[in-house]
Order: C-alpha cells, then structure tokens, then sequence
C-alpha cells in the first residue's frame, strides 16, 4: 500500500503469544509462524500439536542442551515442565505447561499463545512432524488393512516417514478434540 498522507500507520513487532489477526488490514494473514520444540516429557503433547497442524520438533533422548540449542537455532518456543530449564540463560522463548493430561496441555498451549485461528488440523505426520501429502487410494492400496481400502476413498501420507492416514475412528475422536480447541462445543457435542 502507497501512503498518499493523512493514514494511521501502526507497526507491531512479529509476536509470540499474541494473535494480532483482526488488528492486520495489509495482509490476510500476519506474519506470525508458531514452531515449538518439546521436551522429552511432552511427547503426547508434541503428536497432539502436530496433529493440530503445528511444526513441533520432539525427541525422547533429546537433552536440555540439544532442546535450548534447536530453539535458539530454527527460533521455536520451548515447551517444558521443567521450570529450571527456562531459567537458563540462553533460552529466549519458553513456556512452562502446567496442565498433566495431554489434550488439556494442548488446550493450553493454544490457548496461552492464542493459536485456534491457525490449528490446521491433520496436515502434518503426528510421528515425524513431516507435512502429510494428498495420495490416491491406489497408490497406498498395499499399505492399508483391506477392510480400511473397502471403507475410505481419501488418505495422506508422510513424504517423511511412509505412514498413511485416512479417516476412520481416531480422527472422529480427534476431530472432536480440535473442535474443543476452536471453542465450538456445537461441533464437539456433536462428534461425539
């Protein structure tokens, strides 16, 4: 946009926890990309992130250096129980989770950083945090138990990893989780 003179201009800087979203009248979307890395005792929690469409690096043998180092590195949000962790020095983005149970320490999370404009669920390998790939049902026909070929015509699968999804139990109950998330309990009640 060309300034002609007489706009308000308002420049806000890329934010972490905050969705600036209705204040952006430039772009469709702000320049804000949320990436986190989990600690070793989240990783339901980083398969629950990734399947809510989040780039969520884990590893369970991964220590607080390695954890510190990809988050300064690839500028991810450290997500840990380990209050001690985020007292150190180098850290400069964390956030200690409070909640036990997994799908309300995904709550959390996307509540605290107001992320439920950007949950695009199913998008990314729960397994490998690899983007899932649209696929033919002929493609992956070898791949998948023959009573699942004679109940679902759509599947994904990891680039990454070779895993294929496809629509049946597991993503009722985790559509019901992300339609929490969304804060709409029409669709939650209602897939259940």
């Amino acid at each position: 946009h060309v300034l002609r003179g007489g706009e308000r201009v308002a420049v806000y800087p890329m934010f972490e926890a905050l969705d600036i979203a209705p204040l952006v009248r430039l772009r469709p979307r702000p320049l804000r990309d949320p990436r986190f890395v989990a600690d070793t005792h989240l990783g339901k929690l980083a398969r629950h992130l990734r399947m809510a469409g989040f780039d969520t690096l884990y590893g369970n043998d991964w220590d607080d250096d390695r954890i510190v180092a990809l988050s300064r590195s690839e500028r991810r949000t450290i997500l840990t129980r380990d209050r001690a962790m985020l007292r150190r020095r180098e850290v400069e983005r964390g956030y200690c989770v409070r909640a036990v149970r997994s799908e309300e320490q995904l709550a959390e999370v996307v509540g605290r950083f107001q992320l439920e404009g950007l949950v695009r669920p199913f998008t990314r390998c729960r397994e490998d945090n690899a983007p899932l790939e649209e696929v033919a049902a002929e493609a992956v026909s070898d791949r998948v138990p023959e009573k699942v070929r004679a109940l679902y015509t759509r599947f994904k699968r990891c680039p990454a990893c070779g895993r294929v999804y496809w629509e049946g139990s597991h993503y009722d109950r985790m559509s019901r989780v992300i339609a929490r998330l969304r804060g709409d309990p029409r669709l939650a009640a209602s897939a259940e």
